[in-house]
């Protein structure tokens, strides 16, 4: 896939829905704007408009808080029902094209000078009987950081995504376990040294924080994204 000359990217995924996917590349994406970088910021499909969480903005909503953008700029594309994409489509009538996706997000790195890409779920969560999250991945050509939680549980689905991620020969640069505790117990520790040692990346973690600019430029000020940027994407 072309690149897009000056753009540096970045794709973020997850092992699981509601892990802090979104919590954390709108981190990102604040802390490259605090920096003084044009960011933009790209989810293929957001669902669940109907039943949003109270007092929690929607996806796309955080996103373009952080880096300037207008939400349907960060997402083209929306469903009412909380559902995968793939059954919003169906139920909406219409099919999600794999080349459709490709090209929203090339439209939102246009003018940017880094451009983080959010996923839906995790990386085999299906756009359509054809195209996965994984599909889109590959299509941009994106290095991919995984957020993934901090409890019980997060080895096995952290490795598999890292495995599955790596078999479609998908460029993955780090971990972000998130939302990381002040004081981690043990078995938050061994996930994350264990997850290290399993995987051979740079684990680091996201502290639990305002949903607000400022507030996650300053959780994400010491992850170093700039090396997780890639050149040249989608």
């Amino acid at each position: 896939m072309q690149g897009l000359p000056g753009v540096r990217g970045l794709f973020v995924t997850a092992t699981d829905t509601g892990v802090g996917k979104t919590v954390l590349a709108a981190a990102l994406c604040a802390a490259l704007r605090e920096r003084g970088v044009r960011v933009a910021a790209a989810k293929p499909v957001v669902t669940g408009l109907d039943e949003p969480e109270p007092g929690v903005p929607l996806d796309h909503e955080l996103l373009a808080a952080c880096t300037g953008q207008r939400p349907d700029e960060v997402t083209a594309t929306t469903f009412g029902p909380a559902v995968s994409p793939h059954l919003a489509a169906q139920q909406a009538g219409v099919t999600l094209e794999l080349e459709d996706l490709v090209a929203a997000a090339r439209r939102a790195g246009e003018d940017a000078e880094a451009l983080v890409v959010e996923g839906v779920g995790g990386l085999l969560v299906p756009f359509s009987d054809r195209a996965t999250v994984r599909d889109l991945v590959a299509a941009l050509g994106l290095p991919v950081v995984v957020a993934a939680r901090a409890g019980l549980g997060t080895i096995n689905h952290t490795l598999l995504t890292v495995e599955a991620a790596r078999a479609a020969g998908l460029d993955v640069r780090a971990v972000v376990l998130t939302p990381w505790p002040a004081a981690p117990s043990a078995m938050e520790g061994s996930n994350r040294a264990t997850i290290a040692t399993r995987t051979g990346l740079e684990v680091h973690v996201l502290r639990e924080t305002a949903l607000e600019p400022a507030a996650l430029a300053a959780a994400a000020a010491e992850l170093p994204v700039d090396g997780w940027l890639g050149q040249g994407v989608t």
